[in-house]
Formats: C-alpha cells, structure tokens, sequence
C-alpha cells in the first residue's frame, strides 16, 4: 500500500474574519513537493482545517521552513484565535466490498 505524509493543520478564527482569513491563508505559489491539499469549515466558519499531501517530510518540512510560508502565517496571524498542527505518516485503508449477509 502507498504510504502518504500529510499536515493538518485546525485553525480557530476570530468572528467575522473568515473571507479576510481566506484571502491570506491561500499560498502566492504551489510548494514544490505538495501533491495536493484539501480545506474543510466547521458550520459557524469559525473552525479550518487544513490537509496537504507530500512527497515526503524533508518537503513538507522545506516549505514549512521557507520565506514564501513566513509571508503567509504572518499575513494571517491576526485572524488566527488558536492553532493547532501535525504531520503524520499513513496510507489508505481498505473498505470491504459488499454487506455482511
């Protein structure tokens, strides 16, 4: 099975921040290594979480390390309430194919 290596990262916002948030939370250019990356809102929109798929954790490790990602956390910092991140190794798991007769 392929292995994946992903961050997530969960993000509270303050109220009524959400489009600003968006508007600087999206990175200026595709960081080499990424595959790809998913966001997901809680109902209030007040609550992302970010997940993104690498190549490996030396490349999720050089963005996270790179100028380009300083420019963005910063640009963001004062609509982020609380922040909490990982990285993590896995794989995909196997779903049983048809229903228990």
């Amino acid at each position: 099975m392929e292995e994946h290596f992903v961050w997530v990262t969960t993000r509270r916002i303050r109220p009524g921040s959400l489009e600003d948030f968006e508007r600087a939370w999206r990175p200026a250019t595709h960081p080499d290594g990424m595959r790809r990356a998913y966001a997901y809102w809680s109902e209030d929109g007040q609550e992302i979480t970010g997940v993104s798929f690498w190549d490996s954790k030396e490349a999720c490790d050089a963005w996270r390390a790179s100028e380009a990602e300083a420019q963005r956390r910063a640009g963001m910092a004062s609509y982020v309430a609380e922040e909490r991140e990982g990285f993590y190794r896995g794989r995909e798991l196997a779903i049983p194919s048809g229903s228990p007769g």
